[in-house]
């Protein structure tokens, strides 16, 4: 799973999500002529991430390239069950990136369309979000 090597801080405060919180970043394709995109403003948390990888190498073999264009690296802490209140913040329990819509999340490049759409539509149902498949 992806995380993090070094970070600033150990901890992370949770954040605001607006609503109409638009990317500008990262909303095209750079590399492969295949991608999907997020509708929503949600977060994935790196086993998310894993398990679409995994589907995307499966539908690849050995044929094309996968790239992934996030990467989580803020962190989410979580409390021990049955803790009582105070005792400050838990620890660090995983970490996830912060996903605004447009954002494109994997590229796929080097195979056939129908297998690249088949796919990235298969990756889509592992999304804890809308997407959109989008093409060069």
């Amino acid at each position: 799973m992806l995380t993090p090597k070094k970070t600033k801080y150990r901890k992370a405060q949770k954040g605001r999500r607006l609503k109409r919180d638009f990317e500008c970043r990262g909303v095209e394709l750079e590399y492969g002529n295949f991608g999907i995109c997020s509708l929503d403003n949600k977060r994935i948390t790196s086993r998310q991430i894993e398990s679409a990888r995994r589907i995307l190498l499966r539908f690849i073999r050995k044929g094309g390239k996968i790239w992934i264009r996030v990467f989580p690296d803020k962190p989410v802490t979580k409390r021990p069950p049955e803790k009582r209140q105070g005792g400050g913040k838990g620890d660090v329990d995983h970490y996830v990136f912060q996903v605004k819509p447009g954002r494109v999340i994997f590229e796929l490049g080097g195979i056939l369309e129908a297998d690249a759409l088949n796919a990235l539509k298969q990756v889509s149902y592992k999304l804890p979000f809308n997407t959109k498949i989008i093409k060069r």
